[in-house]
């Protein structure tokens, strides 16, 4: 009776505690090993330092490993078509996506042991996603073509240069870019009309440009300011040229977004993607991707000068914040395009 009454207790605890060091990491790791490898997808070897992050895996646990790159909401139909013929263990989506993968029943929970580290913005309470690390709209601006660097969007509107947003409606850089403007100016998820006023006002002034700021653009001098990612506009000026650009994050608004990995409920490597998880959010993980231009979630994590030197600073991200309602959000991109339409390309000269 008293051996039954302790099972009972301890399957109530262990329900309770959640999947939080349900087996030490020293079990884990034999277990990993036992299956010796982790398939990926949208993780692939020059997005945000993976490469090393898998390198490390191999040497570290003799974990094979290979990625099929693909977007998030293809990674998360993956997932839920293959079911038990998983072809993936593990994924990195967009912050958005995570919530997604829950409700399509395809995440499977792990709490790693830097859990506590983490922001409770950026993980799953249940541990079925956490964000590994951050982008936050900033501006590039070239150097040789504007005289005063802009450190806020409304220094955007006192200048004579053109600023490039991007295809807004399409893509996500372009539409974060204008909730980043949105949350600078007293708007939010659910209300992007400040950004679209200001952005008509851009575009009145014949100042508005809607191509990419990739990196081809911006080498061959075709950006003059442009709204992009910091992990991107970052990687851009340290491979064309880091004298000729300054990346900045506007100093009265703008918008981070994580990347999240989700652990496929069907995986075949289950062990080998939870290791991998823990690794990533370790501190030799979250340096990878300081390596590639991404800020890691961990704040506590202390990165090599080199590293550091690569990134902004911390204080310039005072303003940033990320999205607190997701729901909104949502439904605003599906009104973005028509809106973008009627509102700011109608300005166009």
């Amino acid at each position: 009776m008293k051996n039954r009454l302790f099972i009972a207790v301890f399957a109530v605890l262990s329900l309770i505690a959640g999947p939080l060091h349900a087996q030490t990491l020293d079990t884990l790791i034999a277990a990993a090993q036992k299956e010796g490898e982790v398939d990926s997808v949208g993780m692939p070897d020059s997005w945000a330092n993976w490469k090393d992050t898998w390198n490390q895996l191999g040497q570290k646990y003799g974990l094979k490993h290979q990625d099929t790159d693909m977007s998030s909401a293809q990674e998360i139909a993956k997932f839920a078509a293959e079911k038990s013929n998983a072809m993936a263990d593990i994924g990195d989506v967009g912050h958005p996506f995570g919530p997604i993968a829950v409700q399509m029943g395809v995440a499977q929970p792990y709490k790693t042991t830097t859990w506590n580290q983490i922001p409770a913005w950026a993980k799953d309470p249940n541990g079925n996603w956490v964000v590994a690390y951050t982008g936050t709209i900033a501006f590039i601006v070239n150097n040789r073509l504007v005289k005063n660097v802009p450190h806020a969007w409304s220094d955007l509107l006192k200048g004579k240069y053109k600023v490039t947003a991007g295809n807004v409606g399409v893509a996500s850089q372009a539409n974060y870019g204008v909730l980043a403007a949105a949350y600078a100016m007293g708007g939010n998820e659910g209300n992007l009309d400040p950004a679209l006023d200001f952005f008509a006002k851009l575009a009145r002034q014949n100042r508005l440009l809607l191509n990419e700021s990739n990196i081809a653009n911006i080498e061959k001098g075709e950006v003059e300011v442009g709204v992009i990612w910091d992990f991107n506009g970052l990687n851009y000026r340290d491979k064309i040229d880091r004298s000729r650009f300054t990346v900045v994050i506007p100093a009265d608004g703008s918008v981070t977004a994580g990347y999240t990995t989700i652990i496929n409920k069907y995986a075949k490597h289950s062990n080998a993607a939870k290791l991998a998880r823990e690794y990533i959010l370790s501190d030799a993980g979250q340096i990878n991707l300081a390596r590639g231009y991404a800020r890691p979630i961990r704040a506590s994590v202390k990165l090599p000068r080199d590293v550091q030197a690569k990134l902004l600073p911390a204080a310039q991200y005072k303003a940033a914040r990320p999205i607190a309602d997701f729901a909104a959000w949502e439904a605003t991109t599906k009104r973005l395009p028509r809106e973008w339409q009627e509102r700011v390309m109608i300005n166009m000269q």
